[in-house]
């Protein structure tokens, strides 16, 4: 496969950034198989989010002859208080993701933080080696990277997460950090202090994270007039606001009729970013069924003008929200049949 192929495939949604291009085009050069990875905490059911777009992702990887790691952060997971800080729920869990990711992106390789960790005396020597270049302040504004804020009272196992998150990237000896957007803020972490320590510095890459369903928070900016939206990503801690891979067809019909979805407006829509990031990754082209009073059936080959069309209101919410419906349903069908009677954290 040429350069190019590899780097569209690379740089195709979902896809939002790449830090830097040129790092990566020379890794592509000069490299014929690229080590990458992802690290994923351990936190129950799996959801649209957290298995489809990043399975999504990794797949491009893998057409692209990436070296792919999903890295399941079992002692982070601990310190983040995920699953009630039982490990025998977080061991189970990350046999689920095993086979979960293994379902989903055949080829892709396993690694669990505790094997990493286990008699690794070169692991514990960079931790500390690392941490000397962090100060207390610079730590603090790091752990947004759990989904905590420097206001929340922590304990001090917390603080040592960016570091230990940092230190795998060099412990694995990595050529290509993947996350969402979300842990943007540990990657620029890496890139700055792994050059002074004379590390590998790896490129980066980030992909979109889909909100949830609901309709985004309305915020107020600093206590001024102007205010802002904040959109959560998807979750299963909301049961209307994500799309569970367990989800049986009734119910993801249910969930997306019920999805913030307003007329005219494509931003902060839910419904429409399935579409795009989740539909089109995988269709061609889509159709959507409209009643003959509306124009009947319509074929969309791209994102674009599905968006231009909902927009000029040539594309009813209703209407959209039953196509999405039904390639989602065929989406999760497979993962959905082979997990069925199985018991994670109890029956699905």
């Amino acid at each position: 496969m040429d350069l190019e192929k590899r780097l569209q495939l690379i740089s195709r949604e979902p896809t939002e950034e790449i830090i830097q291009v040129d790092e990566l085009k020379n890794i592509l050069e000069t490299n014929s198989r690229p080590r990458h990875y992802i690290g994923l905490e351990i936190s129950g059911l799996m959801h649209l989010g957290s298995l489809v777009i990043t399975g999504f992702k990794i797949n491009d990887f893998i057409r692209a002859n990436i070296d792919c790691n999903v890295f399941l952060a079992d002692w982070h997971s601990y310190i983040n208080n995920k699953l009630d800080q039982n490990w025998d729920f977080i061991k189970e869990v990350s046999n689920y993701y095993t086979e979960a990711f293994r379902l989903f992106c055949p080829g892709v390789n396993i690694i669990l933080g505790s094997s990493l960790y286990h008699s690794n005396d070169e692991y514990w020597k960079n931790f500390i080696t690392f941490s000397k270049h962090m100060t207390l302040a610079r730590t603090m504004r790091a752990i947004t990277i759990m989904g905590r804020s420097e206001k929340e009272n922590l304990d001090f196992s917390q603080l040592l997460y960016p570091s230990m998150q940092s230190v795998d990237i060099k412990a694995l000896d990595l050529d290509i950090v993947h996350a969402g957007m979300d842990q943007r803020k540990i990657h620029m972490l890496v890139r700055e202090i792994f050059p002074k320590l004379q590390w590998k510095i790896p490129v980066a890459i980030h992909h979109h994270i889909l909100p949830g369903l609901t309709e985004p928070t309305k915020i107020s900016n600093n206590g001024n007039d102007a205010e802002e939206f904040i959109s959560s990503k998807m979750s299963k801690s909301n049961p209307l606001g994500g799309i569970l891979i367990h989800d049986d067809e009734s119910t993801i019909s249910h969930k997306i009729l019920k999805a913030y979805c307003p007329p005219k407006i494509a931003d902060k829509n839910p419904v429409l970013e399935i579409i795009k990031y989740v539909v089109f990754h995988e269709y061609p082209s889509i159709e959507i069924d409209r009643p003959s009073k509306y124009g009947g059936p319509i074929v969309y080959n791209n994102y674009f003008d599905l968006e231009k069309d909902y927009v000029n209101e040539k594309i009813h919410p209703l209407d959209l929200k039953k196509t999405t419906s039904k390639y989602v349903n065929n989406i999760i069908t497979p993962i959905r049949e082979h997990f069925k009677g199985k018991e994670i954290l109890g029956p699905v």
